[in-house]
């Protein structure tokens, strides 16, 4: 088929779908990076009776899906294929608090956090919109403009608690991982661009698959990986080492449930894009706050008490689960730093 010939039938096949649509109403979504262009609309009062699928040479295929259902899809497969793995599974969203680097606040003014924390909450797939829409009732509760973002750094005292109350109210599970960078100082490799980042991942989706290894409603759900977006920082290389672990899980300790979570199709936003980043920042920097001493020397473990519900825990154990300090040892020899005693308390131990 020659040039003109497929635009021409490309243009063809274009009108025909958006007559239908146009007869019978419709609705556009943007599925995103990596899902393709969706159209979902009203089903006609006469739905199509069969599947028709067009593949002109050198384009991706398309197919036009009709049945009785509720919806209407047009669907490019080039750009990944709404799975019913992922509709059954999860969705992770993932962010952090603190920095990486390893020159300290008691060093100089400007000098980098003790703490550094990397956190994920946890949705269903099939009710994450509903989940996630808990924001609009707190922004009604504290007369914030519709759409504002939640950013917990920003926000006052009374306001935090609120979110991160009506957070511990709703279907969220979470996971934190918290990095003790001081006692990682004398080992040169964490101070390499991204190292610590990566490798807190590591730990943050170890238990994350577990989690949803343990709870999905089917083998073959999986978890959609949700990242927020950082300066200078490579996705690339990010996926990279996640498939490197994946490569080399057979001869190293690598306890990540490779089925339970898609580090395939990994997707990044801006941290104001997704109302799914907006909690997994609230629970990140409110576990931050709890360990991070202020300017003034304090500390404030109510936040980390606010989510002490949502937390992965399995067999009564929060602690590694969870809630995951690393090194492991500030814990196990009771040795936490100032201001991070409340972690040794046994309710973080109990269901």
């Amino acid at each position: 088929m020659r040039d003109g010939s497929l635009k021409t039938y490309k243009d063809d096949q274009r009108r025909m779908v958006d007559r239908r649509w146009r007869d019978h109403g419709s609705s556009w979504r943007i599925a995103g990076a990596f899902q393709g262009l969706t159209r979902v609309g009203r089903r006609p009062e006469s739905p199509l009776s069969q599947t028709e699928r067009l593949t002109p040479p050198g384009w991706s295929t398309l197919s036009i899906l009709a049945a009785a259902g509720r919806t209407v899809t047009l669907l490019s497969l080039a750009g990944g294929r709404q799975r019913e793995s992922e509709m059954g599974g999860f969705r992770v969203y993932i962010d952090e608090a603190g920095d990486e680097g390893f020159k300290f606040r008691d060093e100089g003014r400007d000098g980098s956090s003790h703490w550094f924390v990397l956190s994920a909450a946890i949705t269903r797939a099939e009710s994450d919109l509903e989940t996630v829409k808990v924001l609009d009732e707190v922004r009604t509760q504290l007369k914030k403009p519709p759409k504002s973002p939640f950013h917990f750094r920003d926000m006052k005292h009374d306001h935090r608690l609120a979110l991160l109350d009506a957070i511990a109210k709703r279907q969220i599970r979470t996971v934190s991982v918290l990095v003790h960078k001081p006692s990682l100082s004398d080992n040169p490799v964490y101070r390499e661009k991204g190292h610590l980042y990566r490798y807190a991942t590591r730990l943050l989706l170890e238990r994350v698959s577990w989690l949803c290894r343990d709870h999905r409603h089917a083998d073959g759900h999986v978890a959609k990986l949700v990242f927020s977006n950082r300066a200078n920082m490579s996705y690339e290389a990010l996926k990279g080492y996640l498939w490197h672990l994946r490569a080399s899980a057979a001869e190293k300790d690598i306890r990540i449930e490779w089925d339970a979570i898609d580090v395939d199709d990994i997707e990044i936003y801006a941290h104001t894009k997704r109302m799914g980043l907006q909690i997994a920042d609230a629970v990140a920097s409110g576990i931050f706050n709890g360990v991070e001493r202020s300017p003034n020397g304090f500390t404030e473990p109510r936040y980390a008490e606010f989510l002490r519900t949502t937390m992965y825990s399995h067999r009564g154990k929060r602690f590694t689960y969870g809630l995951k300090v690393w090194p492991h040892e500030l814990v196990t020899r009771k040795q936490p730093p100032v201001g991070a005693e409340w972690l040794l308390d046994d309710k973080w131990h109990k269901k």
